[in-house]
């Protein structure tokens, strides 16, 4: 990688890091009695925004992974929402993979989604604005011998 790049890349994970500290700070300014131990749904769900937020930002900004040839409306519309798909159905198995670790499924069925949410936040969005929805990139990029 080029040095410039390799600067991009630590500035992104730097910002991504102030934002989850800024997550568990700012809050404390505008919600009366927040703390992360005591209102943890309401953070979970403000960490999620925030990184989320920062991710698609800095993707849009940076531009790390060449526009396809194809640029219609249209495709930018099935892209966005393959993107979606995707996030989406890794929240559920992030989700289905905290409750074989034994999270309780139903009595705290929207802290246990939340944390997924969160964890996809962190690992497939960032896949997702890099790679976007080609599958055959991820099969690459996360294979063994890829």
């Amino acid at each position: 990688m080029k040095e410039t790049e390799l600067r991009r890349l630590l500035a992104a994970n730097l910002l991504c890091a102030g934002s989850i500290v800024l997550t568990a700070l700012v809050p404390a300014l505008f919600l009366d009695g927040f703390s992360v131990l005591g209102t943890h749904l309401t953070w979970l769900c403000v960490c999620s925004v925030c990184v989320s937020v920062l991710n698609v930002t800095l993707c849009l900004i940076l531009k790390p992974s060449p526009s396809s040839k194809r640029s219609s409306l249209s495709n930018k519309i099935s892209r966005f929402l393959k993107c979606c798909i995707y996030f989406f159905m890794s929240c559920i198995l992030f989700h289905a993979i905290i409750v074989l670790y034994g999270a309780p499924l139903i009595e705290s069925v929207t802290e246990t989604f939340l944390f997924a949410v969160l964890l996809s936040t962190f690992t497939t969005l960032q896949c997702l604005c890099l790679l976007g929805p080609n599958i055959q990139a991820w099969i690459r990029v996360f294979s063994r011998n890829g």
